[in-house]
């Protein structure tokens, strides 16, 4: 692989997280615009990037774009990503390194494992966003320090995984973290998908938009990741329904526990229960920060 500042990269889906990774390319990794090449559906989204002096909007068709690319970073959602390499995928420029950054991650392996054997796909995951979506959004989307998740395949090269993790610490990224498909989708239905269903809950089972005004911090903290793209959530919600709903029930155990100390008045067992939460979120910064 060149170095990645004479590499073509090109990038499939201008929304926020391909918008982003373009910034950040162009801002941190030193690639040249005339080396980042974008397709999208949506023209307004490479107008905006060509606009901004970030990257060239391919119109000549994904195909002919994958052709020059070195590295394709893939931005789109599960079904469009499937859908996309079962119409592309003989277009890849032979040796080219491709990932994505889908939420979820079985699928997508399963899929890659599939792929011409000239083409090294390594999955990906950058645990990092925006509230709202599009391009318009990308600047607003911060990388340093975010976790990274990769779940490489058994064909990925050494070299070509080396590759693709100095990329991402040259975007900003801090901690990698290598996995399986199936360790990520169980981890992420906890850690994001089970988050945005409570925030959702949260503000879906009060209408009286009024209560904002007797906010202190701690609910206009836990609702702000409800500001999301519902498009992309109900999607993700839904490839991973069966381990998102063993989450959902293991929050509700939790959840109706508390509920039963709170119902008898058990104020000592409650003082427990609470202070053993404690420190399970205090380990929980201390391993952050190892």
């Amino acid at each position: 692989m060149k170095p990645i500042e004479e590499c073509t990269i090109g990038i499939a889906g201008m929304g926020l997280m391909g918008g982003a990774i373009a910034l950040a390319l162009r801002n941190r990794c030193g690639v040249m615009r005339n080396n980042l090449l974008a397709c999208d559906i949506d023209r307004n989204a490479l107008t905006l990037a060509e606009e901004a002096g970030i990257a060239q909007g391919w119109t000549g068709g994904a195909g002919e774009m994958l052709a020059r690319c070195d590295v394709v970073f893939l931005c789109l959602g599960p079904a469009a990503l499937l859908q996309f390499l079962d119409e592309w995928e003989h277009s890849f420029k032979p040796g080219a390194l491709v990932t994505d950054i889908a939420g979820v991650k079985e699928s997508i392996a399963a899929r890659a494992e599939k792929l011409r054997p000239d083409i090294e796909f390594i999955p990906g995951h950058p645990m990092a966003g925006a509230e709202g979506g599009g391009f318009a959004a990308a600047a607003r989307c911060n990388f340093q320090g975010k976790n990274y998740i990769l779940t490489p395949l058994t064909r990925n090269r050494p070299e070509n995984l080396l590759f693709l993790k100095d990329l991402i610490q040259r975007m900003g990224f801090g901690r990698i973290t290598e996995t399986s498909p199936a360790d990520h989708d169980r981890k992420i239905a906890f850690t994001s998908q089970l988050c945005h269903v409570i925030a959702a809950s949260l503000i879906d089972c009060e209408a009286d938009i009024n209560i904002a005004r007797f906010g202190g911090g701690s609910f206009e903290d836990f609702t702000r990741i409800a500001m999301l793209n519902a498009p992309m959530w109900a999607e993700l919600f839904t490839v991973n329904r069966k381990t998102l709903l063993e989450r959902i029930n293991q929050f509700e155990n939790s959840l109706g526990e508390i509920k039963a100390l709170i119902r008898d008045g058990k104020t000592a067992e409650m003082e427990q229960r609470l202070t053993r939460v404690r420190e399970r979120r205090t380990a929980l910064d201390e391993l952050n920060n190892i």
